[in-house]
């Protein structure tokens, strides 16, 4: 805010003093050294020597220009507060500036920070979803584990059984043993070596190529075993395979059955709003044939030959045609209307003028009467 500058005081309009140098008062018991003694210290009275109507303008005009003064320092002060509240009011704009970047700023973080949680969020849900799929199958293969176990488990207990059935028989078959080797003890030391053609050698070696063929035959059925066991195991674990993607196509079979019939129910509405849109766009098909055969019907029985023919006409043009010939019809109405309404009026006249001829004779009060008569006669007809 600028202020202009206001006029100084003019030294002419002041009031003007003529200080004088009067004789000073003595008194007689004044010596005479200290009677003519200038005194520094005295002050001397100012005499005025305008004119009292000088004097009155000099004092109003000096206490206008003091007010113009006071109004113009206090203006200045004003001024001074202005330029304080305007240096406040940039220093706060200033900082609110600097607080806005500084908020934008944090904003910015914010929202880098929420971009990270919510990347890190994905990422556990990544990482959480491989771990239950690593859980599921690690389940599925302790599953599978836990039965396998279990068939080792039946298998070791049926070897332990034949293991005991078998120690029972060697237990039972050592009595035996122990008698043909007391019985070889008792035999003379030439009777083995001429034993190659004695009877006992043949079922002898018909009993170690026996024996032979009986370890060959149990190591084959224990690889057989081993064979089958591995293809049940292998069959199993087929089995448990072929459960396991079959509930999951029984799975993807039932979601694919729900997205089904989700669609078929979508299917079934946009079947029925078709119909229904079908359906207003049937009725409203008949309902501007009704009306273009209204006007067509209206077009024939208002039809005017200036139009040209029927056929080339349009529907604007027949509506047009057909308001045409209604106020034609109207105007028509209208003015025999008014001719009706002359006519009666010109009877009712002559009438009245039949009346005063008639009456011509008669009293003043009859002639005032029909003097209102014929007044209210003549409203009427305006009126109409």
């Amino acid at each position: 805010m600028t202020t202009s500058s206001l006029p100084f005081l003019d030294n002419r309009d002041c009031l003007k003093l003529k200080v004088e140098n009067r004789t000073r008062n003595i008194f007689v018991t004044q010596s005479e050294d200290t009677r003519h003694r200038e005194e520094k210290d005295v002050n001397h009275i100012p005499v005025v020597t305008e004119t009292a109507s000088r004097v009155l303008e000099a004092g109003v005009n000096t206490l206008r220009k003091t007010l113009v003064l006071k109004k113009q320092a206090e203006l200045d002060e004003v001024d001074k507060l202005l330029a304080l509240k305007r240096q406040e009011f940039k220093s706060c704009v200033e900082a609110l500036a600097q607080r806005k970047s500084e908020l934008e700023i944090k904003q910015q973080q914010t929202k880098e920070r929420a971009m990270k949680f919510e990347k890190f969020v994905a990422e556990n849900e990544v990482k959480r979803c491989r771990a239950l799929k690593k859980y599921e199958a690690a389940q599925e293969q302790n599953i599978l584990k836990q039965r396998a176990i279990e068939d080792l488990t039946e298998q070791l207990k049926q070897l332990q059984a034949r293991q005991q059935v078998l120690k029972d028989r060697m237990t039972k078959y050592k009595i035996y043993e122990d008698y043909l080797m007391k019985t070889l003890d008792y035999l003379p030391s030439t009777y083995l070596d001429n034993g190659s053609e004695s009877l006992v050698m043949p079922i002898i070696r018909r009993h170690e190529t026996l024996s032979i063929t009986n370890r060959e035959l149990l190591q084959r059925l224990g690889r057989l075993e081993e064979e089958v066991e591995e293809g049940q195991r292998q069959l199993q674990t087929m089995t448990q395979e072929h459960s396991i993607k079959k509930l999951i196509a029984n799975k993807e079979l039932s979601e694919l059955q729900s997205e089904l019939e989700t669609l078929k129910e979508k299917n079934k509405q946009a079947e029925v709003n078709l119909l229904m849109e079908q359906g207003l766009s049937r009725e409203k098909v008949e309902e501007v044939g009704r009306l273009l055969m209204a006007v067509n019907n209206l077009a024939e029985q208002c039809y005017i030959p200036g139009y040209g023919p029927l056929e080339n006409m349009n529907v604007l043009t027949m509506m047009g045609m057909v308001k045409e010939y209604i106020l034609d019809k109207a105007d028509t109405e209208k003015r025999a209307r008014r001719l009706m309404e002359s006519g009666s009026a010109m009877t009712s006249r002559t009438a009245l003028t039949d009346k005063r001829e008639r009456g011509s004779m008669k009293s003043i009060g009859s002639k005032t009467q029909i003097k209102s008569s014929s007044k209210v006669s003549r409203k009427s007809e305006t009126m109409g």
